[in-house]
């Protein structure tokens, strides 16, 4: 599932290519919305919220609407010259937006819909605090973490209710930064505000074009662009050494209480003690 800097980075290209356009046509193909024509709407703004895609329309009544997408596990949104050849599939496509400069096409997308702009609360309301948006607010994100003391904080940290913009990837590089086992439950982690502070961190040096890395020098700058050397500490690593200790790194499953929404986790078993 796209992390939110993947979010981030299409909102941007969407809003370059979009923004102050007219739509001379569009498509969603999806039932709800097949009748749905935005021909002479205009797109005012595109805005990333976490791992959502708002789209803001204004139509020529100055009715405002909001084309609400998220990703989840294969969707992707690209932008073509007019009438370019898509480079996806035709039967993937979701959503056509087509203006005189550019047309924008949502593939495989995991939500596709579209409500009143006065009530986008309704679908992304529930969201915690953006850490990539600029009602970040550490404190808010702390507490709602903390809320939940026996939850596992590599749960913690991937619900969206409690910080919005976090994925598998930067879950298990903030946990292993801070040399927490994503299992340990939050009353037995002593900081929580640096595992979240690092993961914005990461997030906020990947909003560029190249790979994605979260190794970074003492300057803040990311070391594992060039070919040959590792991206991530220990995501996708298993059996591999820890860059730091030399362990081999291991993978596990880790999800909510209940079983539900396992998802792999990567560790040094010895930098990231199991709790007892």
């Amino acid at each position: 599932m796209p992390e939110g800097d993947s979010v981030w980075r299409a909102a941007d290209q969407l809003h370059k290519a979009l923004a102050g356009q007219k739509f001379i046509a569009s498509d969603f193909r999806v039932p709800r919305f097949a009748t749905l024509n935005l021909a002479g709407w205009t797109m005012e703004e595109v805005v990333p919220r976490g791992k959502h895609l708002l789209m803001r329309v204004v139509g020529p009544d100055d009715k405002r609407l909001t084309i609400h997408s998220h990703l989840k596990m294969e969707g992707t949104w690209q932008v073509y010259p007019p009438g370019g050849r898509w480079r996806k599939p035709g039967h993937t496509a979701r959503c056509v937006l087509r203006t005189p400069v550019a047309d924008a096409v949502g593939f495989s997308l995991g939500i596709l819909e579209v409500v009143a702009t006065a009530k986008e609360d309704s679908i992304v309301g529930f969201l915690g605090p953006d850490l990539l948006g600029p009602d970040w607010d550490l404190d808010e994100a702390e507490r709602r973490v903390r809320a939940s003391p026996d939850i596992p904080v590599g749960v913690a940290l991937l619900d969206q209710r409690n910080l919005a913009g976090i994925g598998n990837i930067y879950r298990c590089e903030a946990c292993f930064l801070s040399g927490v086992h994503p299992a340990t439950p939050v009353s037995q982690v002593a900081d929580v505000r640096t595992m979240m502070t690092d993961a914005k961190q990461l997030l906020e040096v990947n909003l560029g074009p190249g790979r994605r890395v979260t190794i970074l020098n003492a300057r803040g700058m990311p070391v594992g662009r060039m070919a040959g050397r590792p991206g991530y500490w220990v995501y996708g690593r298993e059996h591999k050494p820890c860059l730091k200790c030399g362990t081999p790194v291991r993978r596990g499953l880790l999800g909510k209480p209940n079983g539900d929404e396992e998802r792999d986790i990567y560790f040094c078993p010895h930098c990231q003690p199991a709790p007892v």
